[in-house]
């Protein structure tokens, strides 16, 4: 009896594992597009990933046909780097430091870089040398930052204390400025040990807050003329008129950022948190029904004026890391979220690579120079409008950490 019942048994053990084996495939397959769907797909990842397909040398960023130093190029690198250390995955940090060794030689120098510019974008890409410095302890990277810190002992302050822009905008401090200097200057005090770099650190915060903020609005004026000899700037306030929202974002961000730094005791450290949490409430005054914001934030019922990407994706950013750092509230977290997801269905595009794409990005927005740019509404809106530039990708790639740690 026992000879014959055990080929059956086996027979049915082959039926069963057949069975099993078919139905647990089917399960796979009818799972594979959701588990590809945009609610469950890691879109740090994603965008970062199509951002090196886009840019497989890291210099091309911000279309470039030629290397240059770029705050940009700061602004994706730091991103990535964000992605590597939240999700473990090496070729992030990879494709960092393939660019840094592009650009900067053994000795520190970083091509194209002259600090005699005194141009402030030219320091942000000092955040991300400081993270390669600690990772690596390549001595390279600890000379080209000195020679960025350098930069900031003798760049060129308004009465105040504040940063010019650049040499060549005198007496002007830019929202964008603040961005560029203020969290890699935090970084650097909390990294080389330089504390009294900390109270210059806030002081730019509180002097733009002083003469940029509108209570009227709660937002911030793109800039601020001490001198009051712009064509830009209003003769009695010296600011520029509009509110451009990519401005208010570089601000935006930088208050979440130099924050990370800034030590808890600091004399100063509440009155940044004060300023981080009336900005957080004076644009949800502007966000739409669509969770997202208008290029000209104030003046979305303009003719012209479009829903832009890149303030959206740095005020998304600003809210959802200022909530989960316990700066603001559980509103500023809801309309974080509601931004975010606001972002995916205006902004991001599937591309036939099975990449993504971020649409509807302000391409550039300055004052002065030449030709001249006036600040107003019209010129605003005039720029061009990109697809996938970075001041777009990077605050969304960041701005999807924070989105994506809430489910944790």
């Amino acid at each position: 009896m026992k000879k014959k019942f055990l080929p059956i048994r086996s027979l049915l053990l082959v039926i069963m594992t057949a069975w099993v084996s078919s139905c647990n495939q089917k399960s796979q397959e009818s799972d594979l597009p959701e588990a590809e769907n945009t609610t469950e797909k890691a879109y740090s990842i994603w965008m970062a990933d199509s951002e090196i397909v886009r840019n497989p040398e890291g210099w091309t960023i911000d279309f470039n046909k030629k290397p240059k130093w770029e705050y940009t190029h700061g602004l994706i690198m730091s991103a990535m780097q964000a992605v590597w250390k939240e999700k473990g995955e090496q070729r992030f940090y990879d494709y960092t430091k393939k660019f840094a060794d592009f650009m900067v030689d053994s000795t520190g120098n970083i091509l194209t870089y002259k600090k005699t510019d005194y141009n402030i974008d030219r320091v942000n890409g000092g955040k991300f040398l400081i993270n390669l410095y600690e990772e690596s302890g390549e001595k390279k990277y600890r000379l080209a930052i000195e020679e960025l810190r350098d930069q900031m002992r003798n760049h060129p302050r308004n009465k105040e204390g504040g940063f010019w822009h650049k040499k060549v905008y005198p007496h002007q401090m830019w929202l964008d400025g603040i961005y560029m200097g203020s969290p890699f200057l935090a970084q650097y005090a909390a990294t080389f040990d330089e504390p009294a770099l900390f109270d210059d650190v806030a002081n730019q915060i509180i002097v733009m807050d002083n003469y940029g903020y509108s209570e009227e609005t709660g937002l911030f004026h793109h800039a601020w003329d001490e001198s009051k000899e712009q064509k830009w700037a209003d003769p009695e306030t010296g600011l520029s008129t509009n509110y451009w929202g990519r401005s208010i974002g570089w601000f935006a961000m930088a208050l979440v950022d130099v924050l990370d730094f800034l030590p808890n005791d600091h004399p100063k450290r509440n009155d940044v948190i004060a300023v981080t949490q009336k900005l957080a409430k004076g644009i949800q005054r502007y966000q739409t029904p669509e969770g997202v914001w208008y290029q000209v934030v104030d003046q979305g019922t303009r003719e012209g004026n479009y829903l832009e990407s890149s303030a959206s994706g740095m005020f998304t950013y600003f809210l959802l890391k200022g909530a989960e750092k316990g700066y603001l509230d559980q509103d500023d977290l809801a309309a974080g979220k509601k931004a975010y997801e606001g972002m995916l269905a205006e902004f991001v595009r599937e591309d036939a690579d099975g990449g993504i794409s971020l649409t509807n990005v302000c391409g550039v927005a300055g004052l002065g120079g030449n030709p001249y740019r006036d600040g107003s509404f019209e010129y605003y809106v005039g720029e061009e409008i990109r697809v996938n530039d970075p001041k777009g990708v990077g605050p969304f790639i960041l701005a999807s950490l924070e989105y994506e740690a809430l489910s944790k």
